[in-house]
């Protein structure tokens, strides 16, 4: 107990040297560790698991995503300029999540270092102790300031004595985070935190940085830094940091895109949803769901923006469907795929622009497929048909609709035209002119 109260009065002499200069001068993590944690990023709804491998001695570093489903290493000691590697269960016709290896080489102006889980803190200062995760830690803290934005960085932690050398002090990470306001917005445009867990500075085997002696890493083409967010996605979180890989994706998508913004103020917003957005597809991806995710003309968008496309409204009425025929049994029956492009019944993807009017192309989609399976016929109708005339069932266009209320007008009608009679899709409200067509594909 007395020696327990010695330890104690040593670390907090310690920090009370610290917390009268207010800078962290010799701050510092062990140069080998292993901790566990969990990424958080709320403005793309992240809640992803990590455990990190660091060895700074030997240049070594490895982080396990999603319990081990994604693992990547950073290894400077391997090839001129180090190696990145990723394994990751990948699916093809030929095998089903199989365990991949991919490898990416660094270059001269890209050299691969290991890639620590916790921040440089110099700089930051101490601001007193605050309980986190029903823990008494110490709170030190960086303000960086970057034109108009102001980034924040908070270090949580907590000491205790070196078990190994006398008199030095070990740095426990509870928990670290940045939240970043700019002014041009008048708002946070960035905020992320992660939580620590069973932080370790135990020697680490050197096996824990080697793969599996049968598996063999094919090249991925391109340099390391245009792989960022797929081979080493922790850099982007832990200070120091930079914004060049997110300037480059964002120039390459807004070239792509042919996007255009009308001011500074839209082209700063539309590059922080961006962010956001790349960060939630590339930590689905690290998922292995059973599909991806990528980037498409609508990652610059907001979720307000992205909801006003959904426009499937649900009314609770009774929509005039019927009980599905088969028996259990029947469905047993069932190939284990199907897929109706091989025998030309689909048509190509189409894009509802910015218009809620996804309830037409599902509507449309079910007629075009069973047009096909009755005629042989593969015929594009008309969404647009659909949005301008089905008001009168309950349908609001571009603001949302549901298909049984354009079943019910087609019904009336006698069927729906083809999109080369009624005319092209216009993502918004038009005038209704299905009289003046020939309509096709009626439904009993």
């Amino acid at each position: 107990m007395r020696l327990s109260l010695i330890l104690f009065c040593v670390s907090a002499l310690w920090l009370c040297g610290e917390a009268k200069s207010k800078k962290a001068k010799s701050l510092e993590w062990s140069p080998m560790y292993t901790v566990e944690g969990t990424l958080f990023i709320p403005y793309a709804e992240i809640a992803e698991p990590f455990y990190a491998w660091y060895d700074g001695a030997s240049g070594r570093s490895r982080i396990d995503y999603y319990g081990g489903m994604v693992k990547t290493y950073q290894l400077s000691p391997y090839g001129l300029y180090g190696t990145s590697l990723k394994i990751a269960p990948i699916t093809t016709e030929a095998e089903m999540n199989a365990n991949t290896c991919l490898q990416v080489n660094g270059t001269s102006e890209y050299k691969i270092e290991p890639q620590t889980i916790l921040p440089n803190l110099t700089g930051f200062v101490y601001m007193g102790n605050e309980i986190i995760n029903g823990q008494t830690t110490q709170k030190w803290q960086l303000v960086h300031e970057v034109g108009q934005k102001s980034n924040k960085y908070t270090m949580w932690l907590i000491t205790k004595s070196n078990a190994k050398h006398k008199g030095e002090i070990d740095l426990i990470p509870i928990r670290y985070e940045m939240k970043g306001f700019n002014s041009l917005l008048g708002s946070h445009y960035d905020h992320y935190y992660l939580d620590y867990n069973n932080y370790d500075t135990s020697d680490i085997a050197p096996e824990t940085f080697e793969i599996d002696s049968d598996m063999s890493c094919s090249a991925f083409p391109g340099p390391g830094d245009r792989h960022f967010y797929t081979f080493n996605p922790m850099k982007e979180f832990v200070h120091p940091i930079t914004d060049s890989h997110l300037n480059f994706e964002f120039d390459k998508f807004k070239r792509k895109h042919g996007k255009q913004y009308g001011n500074k103020k839209e082209h700063v917003y539309r590059q922080e949803l961006f962010r956001q957005n790349i960060r939630f597809i590339h930590s689905m991806n690290r998922k292995s769901k059973g599909y991806t995710l990528s980037v498409n003309h609508l990652t610059d968008k907001s979720d307000v923006e992205l909801k006003a496309l959904r426009g499937k409204i649900y009314s609770g009425v009774y929509n005039g469907g019927k009980p599905f025929p088969y028996q259990h049994v029947q469905k047993l029956q069932l190939p284990a795929q199907f897929d109706w492009r091989i025998f030309g019944a689909v048509t190509p993807v189409k894009d509802q622009s910015v218009c809620g009017s996804c309830w037409s192309f599902g509507t449309v989609g079910a007629i075009e497929g069973a047009y096909f399976v009755k005629t042989g016929q593969l015929l594009r109708f008309s969404q647009q048909a659909l949005i301008d005339c089905s008001w009168g069932f309950g349908n609001n266009g571009c603001d949302g609709g549901e298909d049984f209320r354009a079943y019910q007008w087609m019904l009336l009608h006698g069927g729906i035209p083809t999109e080369d009679q009624y005319g092209p899709y216009l993502g918004q409200d038009g005038y209704c002119h299905a009289n003046n067509v020939t309509l096709t594909a009626k439904i009993t």
